[in-house]
């Protein structure tokens, strides 16, 4: 295995070469995106980091940072192992002038890396990570600014369709890990508050399960209307397979999280996904993104990436979310005027009016409030038969 700096001087060059025409010429100014790229079938993580350097081309063909700086970028590969994430931070968080880590889609790596994000001072950008704790840690100052979907919206917004539909009994299908828990917490306080809705209980599922159909029948006997499920792309394929086996009449809708949308899950679950009445939340969609916003953000891209309409953005949360974090970012480095983290941390909480990709940010982030995002920004989505992921709402 090649030393993590080794690495680490390798993903600079290859980010040097993929941001093209530079009008910044200075000492770079570095960001990094830790996710889990080795990961098979991940799209998360790819999605996030073409996001920054999406980004960190048009700040540089501006004239970069801090007076003639270029951004770039860093990547480390977390393998979605906590232990590998923190290890990462650790290496990161000692390189001179890098002033920023965007983390990646699993929770469980995000929340254990937070006491080393801490003790180091280096600002993580979540970008796709949702359980609350991510942010919501009780640690001040608080290094984490999220512009991502978090559980305690997730939730009542997908409780809030199923009691639209009719649906007065749901069954939680949860992944057992921090995001799960997290999950639960937030479907419980939604519960006790509206009277109308219950659970029929709650059932665990373990990373890589061969087989779910036993708790999703377990539910089903229950008497659970619906499934609410929180897993990623493969797990959700076991389930959707083994459910399309059944009965048409023994098939309930599936309500999901989106970690779904983090991998390749329309191949693993074939044609039986549209079998299924299958709807999953999303923060964002380029179908409903200003014209004028996707065109340039398009003129952006194709030459980078090669991807020339939105129908072939893969994970589009991730690559929108680190797209619009990271300009977000370049304004708080040029307000503190230095990469010094302590003073980015702060400025991040100052930034304002920053018309972004996803919309328009009066304040992005406050002392007291690290989440850009909000309920307002939610919606509903289903893939179509090309594989697109679209608006249902």
């Amino acid at each position: 295995m090649k030393p993590v700096f080794q690495m680490l001087a390798l993903a600079i060059v290859l980010s040097t070469t993929a941001a093209g025409e530079s009008k910044a010429a200075g000492a770079p100014v570095y960001i990094a995106v830790d996710g889990a790229f080795s990961l098979r079938y991940s799209t998360s993580a790819q999605s996030i980091e073409k996001g920054v350097r999406a980004a960190a081309h048009e700040i540089n063909a501006a004239g970069g940072v801090l007076g003639g700086r270029p951004l770039q970028v860093i990547t480390t590969d977390n393998r979605s192992m906590p232990a590998r994430g923190i290890q990462n931070i650790r290496d990161l968080a000692a390189k001179k002038d890098l002033v920023a880590v965007v983390s990646g889609r699993f929770t469980p790596v995000v929340i254990e890396t937070l006491p080393h994000l801490h003790d180091l001072k280096l600002i993580n950008l979540a970008a796709w990570s949702s359980g609350d704790p991510v942010v919501e840690h009780g640690r001040k100052p608080n290094y984490v600014f999220r512009l991502s979907l978090r559980d305690s919206l997730a939730m009542p917004k997908m409780l809030s369709h199923a009691r639209a539909k009719g649906i007065r009994r749901v069954g939680l299908l949860l992944t057992n890990t921090s995001w799960g828990r997290s999950n639960e917490a937030a479907a419980h306080r939604y519960l006790s508050a509206h009277t109308d809705i219950t659970t029929v209980g709650t059932v665990w599922a373990n990373w890589r399960d061969k087989t779910l159909i036993g708790y999703y029948n377990r539910l089903r006997e229950q008497g659970a209307e619906a499934i609410v499920l929180v897993a990623n792309d493969d797990e959700a394929a076991v389930l959707i397979k083994e459910m399309a086996a059944l009965p048409p009449a023994a098939r309930v809708p599936v309500l999901s999280h989106w970690g779904v949308t983090g991998g390749n899950f329309i191949a693993l679950a074939g044609p039986a996904l549209h079998e299924i009445d299958f709807t999953i939340i999303q923060t964002v969609s380029f179908f409903k993104f200003r014209k004028d916003k996707v065109e340039k953000f398009l003129r952006t891209v194709k030459p980078l990436f090669g991807i020339s309409k939105i129908e072939e953005i893969d994970a589009p949360v991730g690559i929108a979310h680190a797209y619009d974090l990271t300009h977000i970012l370049a304004r708080a480095i040029n307000l503190a005027g230095t990469t010094d983290r302590e003073r980015v941390r702060d400025a991040l909480e100052q930034v304002r009016n920053y018309d972004g990709l996803i919309k328009n940010f009066p304040r992005p982030f406050t002392p007291e409030r690290h989440e850009a995002l909000s309920s307002d920004d939610l919606l509903l989505a289903r893939y179509n038969r090309a594989g697109v992921l679209v608006p249902s709402d």
